[in-house]
């Protein structure tokens, strides 16, 4: 006898319906899809890998794990690029959201939730759509996306 999938499972990539209503897509790196989370507070990205049902990141092949560090690597150094003194945050919780996703967030002492963990602090404050038409531009360009 073989495994039976779940009905609700599928061979195809879905965004999680959560990360997809609290972010804006930026565009694709060669694993990931790059988002950004919906809320003016921050500078918050989040990569997701384009894998279906992996939730872990010891379930990725080896080769898989190795790009996203070098996808991680590469948007964690934009965003202390742009903003220096800024205190980087990088986890992967997946207490909320099972799908693998990795939060990369710049972080001040200014910060609502400065010194505490940004997840769960308080409701998001959603960008106005002109906010974020000029800060997904922006991070569009400083990553090099095509979207």
């Amino acid at each position: 006898m073989g495994y039976n999938k779940p009905a609700n499972e599928s061979n195809a990539f879905t965004l999680d319906q959560r990360l997809a209503h609290d972010t804006l897509r930026l565009g694709a790196l060669p694993l990931c899809e790059v988002l950004l989370f919906d809320d003016v507070r921050y500078d918050w990205l989040i990569l997701v890998p384009r894998k279906p049902l992996v939730v872990e990141f010891l379930e990725l092949p080896e080769v898989e794990q190795v790009q996203l560090a070098a996808e991680i690597q590469q948007v964690s150094r934009a965003l202390k690029q742009w903003q220096p003194q800024a205190k980087l945050n990088v986890g992967a919780l997946g207490n909320v959201v099972a799908q693998l996703h990795i939060h990369v967030v710049l972080r001040h002492p200014q910060d609502p939730a400065w010194p505490g963990p940004v997840w769960g602090h308080s409701p998001r404050q959603p960008y106005t759509e002109h906010e974020a038409a000029e800060r997904c531009l922006f991070w569009r360009q400083r990553l090099q996306l095509e979207d």
